[in-house]
């Protein structure tokens, strides 16, 4: 065991050091989540009771989580769990973690959906469901359909429309390979990262989250000319196309939009000002 047996107050401290020396982004509360799930406090305890000292068992099962967390692995997969758009959503290494930047793409649509009277939504490559299960919740008069080419993604997309009661349909579909119908708009956050640059990325995304959801070929723009290229065909009138994409990928993501036809395309940037979202309409 590589951690020392201490109260709860230096534990903090200890793993907190620990975390921010290997990577963490926020090794503070990273490092309370741990505590808080081996100990069973809540985040109250974890300061009034700081003098606890837990017993061997607890240790091994707190040591061996910053000792995954020091390599890399997402707390988030180690919980199980994550929060997104306010929402708690079940997340495993075989689904990609939801993150804040997403989150600009839920609520663009869902301002948009609401302006323009939109009933039907596809969501293709859900993942854990974030997208579609957001939309639908927040957005009760949404019919969310979800499509992943995953069975284990869709086995876990299924517990979060479970979990949250929304109206969302799953379909086992490559990109439109099993769509049917036609919707009032298509959102996706499809697999962007240039193939050449995955070895570059922070270990606990290349190490731990799947790459077939991070691959997006050669130039990362594989996704945004595969699912535009048949977008139209199953769009609505003056139906919306949403996309989140790095930020360097606004003015070629645009141009694919504008060259199948799409109009009023238009980025959409996140708080730091890097573009994030492209939006076009039929």
């Amino acid at each position: 065991m590589s951690l020392n047996k201490n109260n709860v107050k230096n534990l903090l401290m200890e793993i907190t050091d620990i975390l921010k020396t290997s990577g963490s982004e926020e090794p503070e509360l990273d490092a309370s989540l741990i505590l808080m799930k081996w100990l069973g406090f809540s985040k109250t305890q974890l300061y009034s009771r700081d003098d606890y000292i837990p017993d061997d068992n607890q240790m091994r099962k707190i040591d061996y989580w910053v000792q995954k967390c020091k390599e890399g692995c997402p707390i988030q997969y180690l919980l199980g769990k994550t929060e997104f758009m306010g929402l708690s959503f079940k997340v495993q290494d075989f689904v990609l973690v939801p993150r804040c930047d997403t989150e600009i793409l839920v609520e663009e649509v869902l301002k948009i959906s609401a302006e323009k009277g939109y009933k039907t939504g596809l969501d293709i490559g859900t993942g854990s469901g974030a997208i579609a299960v957001s939309l639908a919740y927040y957005n009760k008069s949404l019919e969310m359909t979800a499509a992943d080419v995953t069975e284990k993604a869709l086995i876990m997309a299924s517990q979060n429309v479970k979990d949250h009661n929304v109206n969302v349909k799953l379909v086992k579909s490559n990109l439109f390979e099993n769509i049917e119908g036609k919707f009032d708009f298509i959102v996706s956050n499809p697999p962007y990262i240039k193939t050449d640059v995955i070895p570059t990325l922070d270990k606990k995304i290349k190490n731990y989250e799947p790459l077939s959801a991070l691959d997006g070929g050669r130039d990362g723009l594989k996704f945004y000319r595969d699912i535009t290229a048949s977008a139209l065909t199953y769009l609505n009138k003056n139906g919306m196309l949403a996309y989140e994409i790095g930020c360097d990928q606004g003015e070629e993501v645009m141009s694919i939009l504008k060259d199948k036809g799409f109009k009023n395309v238009k980025i959409k940037k996140d708080l730091a000002g890097l573009d994030r979202v492209v939006i076009g309409f039929k």
